[in-house]
């Protein structure tokens, strides 16, 4: 772009259509940094303030983000395919839970960043769900689930007290295997879940932590785990950006007969 020169300043929507194109293209790819702002006004003849709302319609459209020390630069928008059948590969005992799995099959460096578990009452619809009183305790787990050093996915999880216990899902640090086989080895084995998934707003909070635009929406997973009593072993949400997440549900039985 150096030494290019304009008859006329650009406006900042010709100077986010400019950097959409190079992104589209491809000759801008993810993690390529964009041009300093003082850069982008001596190239397009135009103001500070001109070359920032530029940035901020492709930040807020989810093509870039900015990364501390290097500035604005292009946001990966690659999908992390999810198929529901991970999660049944899970039960069985091993070193890699359902993200992990599921990453590693599309070669991806997937990992998942733990917070400490608390113990507290559950929000009421959580609690509403497992069916206790709102002040019942139970376990809270917060989990980010990554690739690389970006948070694709925003994991929050209730597990009553005892499940918990039993799984050792009270305890600090990462369930090695995956939440699921720690409860099948603990006997508390999952037998079935149900999946609800909306498209949402995104909140400032999550939309800073999965490095969204504000135009950007962001699915949300509710899944709940009962064992084969129809017990409640577990309500997960699980929040990411729509334009990074593929849900699969393959081969599901159909179940009643043909006329």
């Amino acid at each position: 772009m150096a030494g290019r020169r304009r008859g006329r300043a650009g406006g900042y929507e010709e100077i986010a259509s400019h950097f959409r194109a190079l992104i589209d293209s491809g000759d801008l790819a993810p993690g390529d940094p964009l041009p300093s702002m003082r850069a982008v006004c001596e190239e397009f003849g135009t103001t500070i303030t001109t070359a920032n709302r530029a940035y901020r319609v492709l930040q807020e459209a989810g093509l870039t983000t900015s990364k501390p020390g290097v500035g604005t630069v292009v946001r990966s928008r690659d999908r992390v395919r999810i198929p529901f059948s991970v999660y049944e590969a899970a039960l069985a005992p091993g070193d890699k839970g359902p993200w992990e799995r599921a990453t590693a099959a599309q070669g991806l460096d997937g990992r998942m960043a733990v917070q400490p578990p608390e113990n507290g009452p559950a929000p009421a619809d959580v609690a509403e769900i497992l069916g206790i009183p709102a002040s019942t305790p139970v376990v809270h787990r917060r989990r980010r689930a990554m690739v690389g050093d970006e948070v694709i996915q925003i994991q929050d999880a209730w597990y009553p007290l005892d499940v918990a216990q039993a799984a050792g899902l009270d305890r600090p640090g990462k369930v090695v295997g995956g939440i699921l086989a720690a409860m099948a080895t603990a006997g508390l084995l999952p037998e079935e879940a149900d999946h609800r998934v909306t498209a949402w707003v995104p909140t400032a909070e999550q939309a800073a932590e999965l490095a969204l635009g504000s135009r950007v929406s962001v699915l949300v997973v509710e899944r709940v785990t009962r064992d084969a009593q129809g017990r409640i072993l577990e309500v997960a949400r699980i929040t990411g950006a729509a334009d990074r997440m593929e849900l699969v549900y393959e081969r599901l039985p159909l179940t009643g007969g043909r006329e």
